[in-house]
């Protein structure tokens, strides 16, 4: 069922992307998408988690070794979105991401690929409080009390996510100004540690 015909039936369309276009400079130029949990890339745990969250299509915004990859990680079925400033940071790749995104998408969830931790069911919860006020929706997870991901943003928001979105901040900053952000508890089914340093490898199985 296309997009069209979901919001014929006053349905929200919820889009899930994922920024997986870090180099892991701390992991000595390691690609984050292609470190191995479970048996296979992080890249496709994280999209499996959008997917089983409920988020229809998949993007996928690629920078670091896109072409490896591509080649190695089964991306079945994802929008590849490649972002060839990826050196400057996250912003590059949120902006990427949601310049790519349909039209007639209401909302999206965005992950990150280096927080294997975060399953369908924090995707889930934050995509539930999040869509119920369709392209004005702003949702994001909590734990203990610090804002975290997955985050919600309604299509209306957009625009003024990506004019903020710098270096490293993502999201970040537009969000803090944001009063009408739904903060949704996630401790209890979610663990956002990032796998950023070699000690970190170790939280992978």
């Amino acid at each position: 069922m296309n997009g069209s015909a979901r919001n014929a039936k006053n349905t929200p369309v919820v889009v899930g992307l994922l920024l997986a276009a870090g180099g892991g400079r701390r992991l000595g130029g390691r690609p984050k998408a292609l470190l191995r949990h479970r048996g296979r890339p992080l890249v496709e745990h994280a999209v499996a988690a959008l997917r089983a969250g409920g988020c229809d299509p998949v993007y996928v915004v690629l920078g670091a070794a896109a072409e490896e990859v591509r080649a190695r990680a089964d991306l079945t079925g994802c929008a590849i979105v490649d972002n060839p400033g990826w050196e400057r940071g996250m912003g590059s790749s949120l902006r990427a991401g949601l310049a790519a995104l349909p039209p007639y998408a209401d909302a999206v969830v965005v992950l990150l690929v280096d927080q294997p931790g975060i399953g369908a069911a924090a995707v889930a919860r934050v995509r539930a409080a999040g869509t119920g006020t369709g392209r004005a929706a702003l949702a994001a997870a909590r734990y203990d009390g610090v804002r975290g991901h997955p985050v919600l943003l309604g299509a209306a928001h957009w625009p003024d996510v990506a004019r903020s979105a710098t270096a490293d901040r993502g999201a970040r900053s537009y969000l803090r100004t944001r009063p009408e952000l739904a903060l949704v508890e996630c401790g209890d089914v979610a663990a956002p540690f990032d796998v950023d340093t070699p000690a970190d490898l170790d939280r992978l199985e």
